[in-house]
């Protein structure tokens, strides 16, 4: 069982166990955190040389039991608000 993140470090070494995007070299992309009220939006960042990609997913973890589930690659805002939609709190 994975315990809750109380800060956006945990919530990144969390991520890291099993959200591991890659930009098109294979080198692991930059990961980002914005807390939130209800948890973590873990999102990853890609070089500008990067050709756009579409699809994908950003990973939240939830600060009340450190359960995660994945969104769409939205900007961060609407992935937030969807994750709220989803788990009935928005």
């Amino acid at each position: 069982m994975t315990t809750a993140p109380r800060t956006a470090d945990e919530a990144l070494a969390i991520a890291r166990t099993t959200f591991q995007p890659q930009c098109a070299d294979g080198t692991p992309a930059t990961l980002n955190v914005q807390e939130f009220d209800l948890g973590f939006l873990v999102y990853a960042t890609f070089p500008p040389t990067e050709p756009p990609s579409y699809g994908g997913s950003h990973l939240v973890i939830s600060k009340a039991d450190g359960s995660t589930m994945y969104v769409p690659n939205f900007p961060p805002e609407s992935a937030i608000s969807l994750y709220r939609r989803q788990v009935g709190r928005g």
